[in-house]
């Protein structure tokens, strides 16, 4: 039986399971399982900045691709705390990766040795698995576990946490007999299915609620064609955003309180029948069940037992993996279309469309006043990046606004930290997705504070040569707490201006990005008018070809801009005036052709 160090054995093991990409920082107390790395030359490896900033970029590298799970590393204690943030996130939103913490030798561990710290018991709430391999010969096996549980039912991360002298220690292990454990995912009976489709049939004005469970089991295409088959209009999440494309006749919107479309919320309220794949009901999305669920029967299809019933009770809940019930929901709709089985929705499919056209228009976007206002600078967005766009995000008003206006076309071209929502996120994110795809059309989308939470990384998009543009929308405020504190009548300790002694021209806004990300070794452009935003972003394009760097595009909005949302998805508050003209129609027409 060949011998090797413990940490080999679990390189070995990560390249078997298909890992090819790290993201980390080196210390003391993991350095063992680097110098395995560097032996074996086979998993390229990204140097972050933060700790936190290497686990959102594993997110954004597992979000892009099917199939690819990242991997954060660090070195004991507080790069274990670091760690916990981008573990919550990974965990909110059912993604897996893989945190492998170092960790003090066995012997100190309960001596309160530097940098010691029980990680694995602080981590577990927010994994699928979080261990303290305390045998080295058990190290292979925890590892396939880990990989088995991250990919099996619902999706989520693990933290694997290595004393220093686990590590070091040899074991016997034969890599040639290694493979991987079967992944278990639960899928529909037709007994099922059948029921559900039934009941779909029996209604007059059925919805599909597309979840991020569908972009996760890359069943977009069979969401489309079961749509088509049945006639009948979708309204995806905000983390299943792009299962179906927002141009598609059957796309009716996204509904909810704050990252949802008028029509979206109208065609829910209008409706009688909701079948939601691979969805959970987030409070963001549904509001109260009261007001969400009154006059309408619920199937609820989701990859998770827990997750049925958990905020309100579906008349039928399906435990199944997304890709396989949609298989079988495709089979079944075919099969009673040849029998005529299936109702003719198309009334009800016009209605939606109808309503999409008419109030896309009652958001108003053709401002132009400067300090800019948002909404303009996402319709300047939308005139200015194709189909193929994929947009990073993560919270705040930037990002719900996006959700308003922005429009995305296709599976995974929406990365969103969307239940945990942690500022900061957005950059390593995008950093990750780029590794992921290097072709890729990456364009991330900040606020000035999330912005500024993990600035340094953008070292890491010069060292690395990963280029992407970063739309920073600069209000000088934490705008969405602001906007809250509305309810409080104060605005308090959510001012970010300062006078800038270095930066005059920024002067009343405080922080010049621009300066500091060129300081990183990054390009960037700042943008005061609406008329500057798409030679910039031309510009950007061009720089990013020549120096393969991110490129920053500070847009300097007015300061004070509240963004629709509400309490209930029949109370959202409109701040702005609605259109009086149909200035914004050709952008809006195009899309709905």
């Amino acid at each position: 039986m060949p011998k090797m160090k413990a940490a080999m054995a679990a390189v070995l093991v990560m390249e078997k399971e298909g890992i090819t990409q790290a993201f980390g920082v080196p210390g003391a107390a993991i350095n063992p399982l680097y110098a395995q790395l560097k032996e074996r030359g086979s998993i390229a490896h990204v140097l972050a900045r933060h700790v936190e900033a290497a686990t959102h970029m594993a997110e954004g590298y597992t979000r892009a691709v099917a199939g690819n799970i990242g991997v954060a590393l660090g070195t004991s204690g507080p790069a274990g705390t670091d760690m916990l943030t981008g573990l919550y996130s990974a965990s909110a939103d059912s993604i897996p990766i893989l945190c492998i913490t170092g960790q003090a030798p066995r012997a100190r561990m309960h001596k309160e040795d530097f940098q010691a710290v029980d990680i694995a018991s602080i981590a577990r709430p927010v994994t699928k698995m979080a261990t303290t391999v305390l045998e080295p010969a058990q190290v292979p096996r925890v590892f396939q576990q880990a990989f088995h549980l991250m990919r099996s039912g619902r999706p989520g991360p693990v933290l694997i946490d290595l004393p220093f002298d686990v590590q070091m220690a040899e074991i016997e292990f034969d890599i040639d007999t290694y493979e991987p454990l079967p992944v278990y995912k639960p899928a529909a009976t037709r007994k099922q299915v059948e029921k559900a489709l039934a009941m779909m049939m029996q209604s007059d004005k059925p919805l599909i609620v597309a979840g991020g469970g569908i972009i996760n089991a890359d069943a977009s295409e069979l969401l489309v064609a079961f749509a088509e088959l049945v006639g009948v209009p979708v309204i995806p999440t905000l983390m299943g955003w792009g299962a179906i494309a927002d141009d598609h006749p059957l796309m009716v919107g996204m509904c909810g309180l704050q990252t949802a479309h008028r029509y979206g919320n109208a065609s829910m309220l209008a409706s009688d029948f909701v079948l939601g794949i691979g969805n959970r009901w987030a409070n963001r999305h549904t509001g109260s069940p009261e007001v969400y669920c009154k006059g309408r029967r619920f199937v609820h299809v989701d990859i998770e037992p827990t997750q049925i019933g958990r905020i309100f009770t579906p008349e039928l809940g399906i435990v199944s993996d997304a890709k396989a019930a949609l298989k079988l929901f495709l089979d079944v709709a075919r099969q009673w279309k040849q029998d005529a089985r299936l109702r003719d929705f198309s009334a009800w499919a016009r209605e939606c469309q109808a309503r999409k056209r008419n109030l896309t228009f009652l958001r108003k976007t053709h401002y132009d006043s400067v300090p800019l206002k948002p909404q303009r600078v996402y319709q300047c967005m939308n005139n200015a990046f194709d189909r193929d766009t994929c947009y990073v995000s993560t919270i705040g008003l930037s990002q719900i606004a996006g959700g308003q206006f922005l429009h995305v076309f296709k599976p995974r071209h929406w990365i969103n930290a969307g239940q945990a929502g942690p500022l900061g996120w957005t950059l390593p994110a995008a950093l990750g997705v780029r590794v992921a795809d290097p072709k890729r059309k990456i364009v991330a989308l900040s606020g000035d504070y999330d912005f500024q939470f993990l600035i340094e990384e953008l070292a890491v998009g010069a060292q690395f040569k990963l280029p992407y543009i970063h739309i920073v929308v600069n209000n000088s405020y934490l705008g969405l707490i602001r906007q809250s504190q509305r309810g409080f009548a104060m605005d308090y300790c959510v001012q970010l201006a300062f006078e800038n002694v270095n930066s005059p021209e920024v002067n009343g806004y405080g922080m010049d990005h621009v300066k500091v990300a060129e300081g990183l070794g990054c390009k960037a452009i700042r943008v005061h008018g609406q008329h500057e935003i798409a030679p910039a972003i031309r510009q950007a394009e061009a720089w990013m070809e020549q120096y393969r760097v991110p490129v920053v595009i500070e847009v300097i909005l007015e300061r004070v801009t509240n963004i629709a949302m509400g309490t209930e998805i029949d109370n959202v508050t409109e701040f702005e005036d609605l259109a009086a003209d149909k200035s914004d129609a050709p952008t809006a027409l195009a899309l709905l052709d």
